[in-house]
C-alpha cells in the first residue's frame, strides 16, 4: 500500500499530512488557514495537498475530513454552515478527479471518533460513542467494529437530539436541541440571558464572551457561571442516557474544548445521567473518559477513513 494523505478541514484552518502505510506518525504535515468565506476555498485545498504529496508520487488514497452534514456515500458536502459556498458541493469527487486517486470523505466528528477508536481512548473496544462538546456537539459511534453512517450516510448527528421542543433554538435553526443547551455557545447565551434578566454575576455583559471566559469566572466562584456549566452538564447528561439507550457503548468518550473544564462541566453530568439512564446495567463497566488524540483526531480519522475504504 502506498502513501495515504488525510485532510481535516475546519472552520479556522485546513490541515493536511501524509502517512506512510501502518503509521500514525505523519511524514509531513501542512496548515493553511480556511478562509471558509472567501473564493478560492476548492484550490487552496489542493495546494495543501500538494505540499505534503509525496515526490515519488505513490499516493493510494487521499481521506477528508470535513464538517457535516454531508454524505460520505457521494463526497458531497450538502450544507457544511461554516463553508457557505460549498453547499452542495462533490468535494471527494472534485479532489479525486484533480489528483487522479480515489478519494474518500466523512463527518469530522465521526471520524474523530474513528481516530479515537483506532488509535486512542476507544482502542481495544468495540462500540464506542464519541463526543465532542465545543462551538458546537457532533459525535462518531462504532457498532460492533464498525463506524455508523446511516443510509443517507447522516447517522450520529447526536448534537442535534431533541431534548425540549419547546427549547431554545440550535444552531442549526430548531428548537430544542442538545447542542442547544450544552455547547459552548448555549453556554454563553445562558449567562447573558441571565444578566439581561438581573442575575448579579462577576462577568459583564459582553458579546465577545465565550465559554472559557464562563469556566474562568467559575472557577473563581462566580455562581452564575459555575450554575451555567452545571446545567450544561445536567443536560448532556439527559443526552447522553438516551444515547446509551440507543448504542449501548462500553466506552464513552468525550472531545472537544468544553469537555476540558472537568468537573465543572462532569459533576451535574454524571449526576443527571444516573438519575436518567432507566437502567443501571447501561453503567456497569461503562468507562467515561477524554479523547487522548487532541488536535490529530480529525486527519488521523481521514487517513483511518481511507484505509478502512481501501481494505473493504
Amino acid at each position: 500500500m502506498g502513501t495515504i494523505i488525510a485532510v481535516d478541514i475546519g472552520g479556522t484552518q485546513m490541515r493536511a499530512a501524509s502517512y506512510a502505510p501502518d503509521q500514525i506518525k505523519p511524514i509531513k504535515q501542512k496548515k493553511i488557514a480556511t478562509l471558509a468565506s472567501e473564493p478560492g476555498g476548492f484550490d487552496r485545498l489542493v495546494s495543501v495537498i500538494q505540499d505534503v504529496w509525496p515526490k515519488d508520487g505513490s499516493v493510494e488514497a487521499i481521506g477528508l475530513a470535513s464538517p457535516g452534514p454531508l454524505d460520505p456515500h457521494t463526497g458531497y458536502l450538502l450544507a457544511p454552515p461554516n463553508n457557505p459556498l460549498w453547499h452542495n458541493f462533490p468535494l471527494a469527487p472534485n479532489i479525486s478527479n484533480h489528483f487522479g486517486v480515489k478519494t474518500f470523505l466523512d463527518n469530522d466528528a465521526n471520524l474523530a471518533g474513528l481516530a479515537e477508536y483506532r488509535f486512542g481512548a476507544g482502542k481495544g473496544h468495540h462500540d464506542v460513542l464519541y463526543i465532542t462538546v465545543s462551538t458546537g456537539i457532533g459525535a462518531g459511534v462504532i457498532i460492533a467494529d464498525r463506524l455508523l453512517q446511516g443510509f443517507h450516510g447522516l447517522a450520529a448527528e447526536l448534537g442535534h437530539s431533541i431534548i425540549d421542543p419547546n427549547g431554545p433554538l440550535c444552531s442549526c435553526g430548531y428548537p430544542g436541541h442538545l447542542e442547544a443547551y450544552s455547547s459552548g455557545p448555549a453556554i454563553v447565551r445562558y449567562v447573558l440571558g441571565e444578566i439581561d434578566a438581573g442575575t448579579k454575576s462577576s462577568l459583564k455583559r459582553d458579546e465577545n464572551m465565550n465559554a472559557r471566559d464562563v469556566s474562568e469566572a467559575a472557577q473563581k466562584g462566580d455562581a452564575l457561571a459555575i450554575k451555567a456549566y452545571q446545567r450544561a452538564g445536567e443536560y448532556l447528561g439527559i443526552g447522553v442516557a438516551s444515547f446509551l439507550h440507543a448504542f449501548d457503548p462500553s466506552i464513552v468518550i468525550f472531545g472537544g474544548g468544553v469537555s476540558q473544564v472537568g468537573g465543572l462541566l462532569f459533576d451535574s453530568f454524571h449526576v443527571s445521567l444516573k438519575k436518567h439512564v432507566f437502567h443501571p446495567r447501561y453503567l456497569e463497566n461503562l468507562s467515561i473518559t477524554t479523547a487522548a488524540l487532541k488536535d490529530d483526531a480529525g486527519l488521523l480519522g481521514a487517513r483511518a477513513l481511507a484505509e478502512l475504504k481501501l481494505n473493504s
